[in-house]
């Protein structure tokens, strides 16, 4: 395990998502907070959850009114993280994202470091995400990697 002084270079959050069980009724609410969102949906597609192969799709609400991005997630089919996370702990924060240039490098150093991976996509070249949970130290929250041009 890396030691704690090591440096892991995450760079500066650029996003916050939170889990909603309904994503019309909770609209009102985060639009109050942080102003209007568009909204869309995933297609049923296939994620390495926990290392396995899982297929889930997502309503999703994004607000890019500032700095940070504000996403909103409804899980609607499949057994996806944030279905997890709105059994486990109800509605509310998932996950904080960094950016990352070379995700595969960046996840192998926070796995070496105690970061656990829960899920993978590679799109394709340069387009990849990951959620990894933090060391127990940490409380075991979750982060995201994003890897885009």
């Amino acid at each position: 395990m890396t030691a704690i002084s090591d440096d892991l270079a995450l760079g500066p959050v650029d996003q916050i998502g939170y889990v909603v069980a309904d994503l019309d009724a909770s609209l009102p609410h985060y639009e109050a907070l942080f102003g209007l969102f568009e909204t869309g949906a995933t297609p049923l597609v296939e994620h390495a959850v926990h290392g396995q192969a899982v297929e889930f799709s997502l309503r999703l609400a994004v607000n890019r009114s500032g700095p940070i991005e504000i996403e909103l997630i409804q899980p609607v089919e499949g057994a996806s993280p944030h279905a997890e996370h709105l059994a486990q702990h109800g509605e509310g924060l998932h996950h904080v994202r960094f950016r990352a240039s070379d995700l595969d490098a960046k996840q192998a150093q926070l796995e070496a470091a105690g970061y656990r991976t829960v899920l993978y996509k590679r799109f394709g070249p340069g387009l990849a995400f990951a959620y990894l949970a933090t060391p127990p130290a940490l409380g075991g929250s979750l982060i995201e990697l994003l890897e885009m041009p």
